[in-house]
């Protein structure tokens, strides 16, 4: 079998060393309760905390703002929880007279993208089939494939609870609103999952309430956190299980963004004008590492071509949406994408390791596999 060459970062990064080091001496070692007092418990309270201020330091926060988690997804469950809970909960002073009652009637409302990841998307869709939330899905600008600013504010209502999706300038918008007398607070949100480790990244100057970490996409174990500004003090956060009472620098992109310009070289030189670059929107950012392609052609449909690579180990999109089989990706479509060139979509995510070697056998691979599905045809 020839060397496969991982393009799927995206999904998933392999542990550094370092880090495979520090887990297992942590399972040797500090495997006690880190709430008990003997060694092994002390060890590993240790352990936890010194990991609490470096994961707050990567965002800009302090260790007390950050709470661990199973991963993202729970993160994010833990924060559309949050909002329901807020929002009752400030009904209920409400009608005992002790909080304002503007905003409080209905179901609380929440703002989100059409680009969603899944445990975000599918969270608020269960929250409003269960009758618990009002949901507003603002589409993405097909020009920009960004949610604009003014979208975002002519959604908001009286009673809404949360806005997912929070960047710099939809941040302080909000919070001018929410210096509106009388007006329930509206709490923002970001997932940073796919932006940790390749750009930089600061809660405090987005100005958000929560963030999103997932570990293994940054070379970290298959863990995450939320970043709460002040959890239960300046920010509400309300626990979904209940139980024993736990949880109360990244090298910059430039390495990797490279590495993708140099792939993105390599595979307008191969394929001319059939390749279609779906991520790139003017005035808009993109991932340092992530390169969203089409090869155009009726036969060269995304999971083809990577069914018949024999080098590329790569994806046409998020991992966890690999049950909805071969339909074209809904976040491209919802970005102006055309059904057809949609269908043909890769997502070649490069890493710290990935050289310009790697890239030359990938767009070489592809250009072999192109071929031989054309001459299938």
């Amino acid at each position: 079998m020839p060397h496969r060459i991982y393009m799927d970062y995206n999904a998933t990064t392999p542990p550094e060393p370092e880090v495979i080091k520090a887990v297992t001496e942590a399972l040797q070692e500090a495997w006690g309760n880190p709430s008990s007092n003997y060694i092994a418990g002390a060890k590993a309270k240790a352990i936890i905390n010194h990991s609490r201020e470096n994961v707050a330091r990567m965002v800009g926060g302090k260790a007390e703002d950050i709470i661990f988690t199973s991963g993202g997804t729970e993160a994010n469950n833990l924060v559309l929880h949050t909002a329901v809970e807020h929002f009752r909960k400030n009904c209920r002073a409400a009608e005992q007279g002790e909080a304002h009652s503007n905003g409080c009637t209905g179901l609380p409302h929440i703002i989100i993208s059409n680009v969603e990841h899944d445990s975000v998307r599918l969270v608020a869709e269960h929250l409003q089939r269960d009758g618990k939330a009002d949901v507003t899905s603002v589409p993405v600008s097909k020009t920009t494939a960004r949610v604009e600013v003014e979208d975002v504010i002519a959604a908001v209502r009286p009673n809404t609870s949360i806005m997912v999706r929070g960047d710099r300038e939809i941040c302080q918008r909000i919070k001018s609103l929410n210096k509106q007398h009388e007006r329930l607070r509206i709490l923002l949100h970001t997932d940073a999952a796919q932006a940790l480790g390749k750009i930089r990244v600061d809660a405090c100057e987005l100005g958000v309430d929560y963030l999103t970490i997932v570990g293994h996409k940054f070379y970290a174990p298959r863990i995450g956190a939320l970043y709460v500004n002040g959890p239960g003090t300046r920010t509400p956060l309300y626990p979904m299980l209940f139980g024993g009472g736990q949880e109360r620098n990244f090298r910059p992109g430039y390495h990797m963004r490279s590495t993708k310009l140099y792939l993105e070289e390599r595979l307008r030189a191969v394929f001319k004008d059939r390749i279609r670059f779906n991520s790139h929107y003017p005035g808009s950012d993109n991932l340092p590492n992530t390169c969203n392609v089409s090869i155009l052609g009726p036969t060269l449909q995304g999971w083809r071509v990577l069914s018949n690579c024999r080098r590329l180990l790569a994806s046409v999109g998020a991992a966890c949406h690999s049950g909805s089989g071969n339909r074209p990706s809904h976040i491209l479509l919802s970005c102006g994408v055309p059904s057809e060139v949609a269908a043909n979509a890769l997502r070649l995510s490069v890493g710290r390791g990935t050289t310009k070697e790697d890239v030359d056998i990938v767009v070489e691979d592809l250009r072999e596999t192109v071929q031989l599905l054309e001459e299938m045809n």
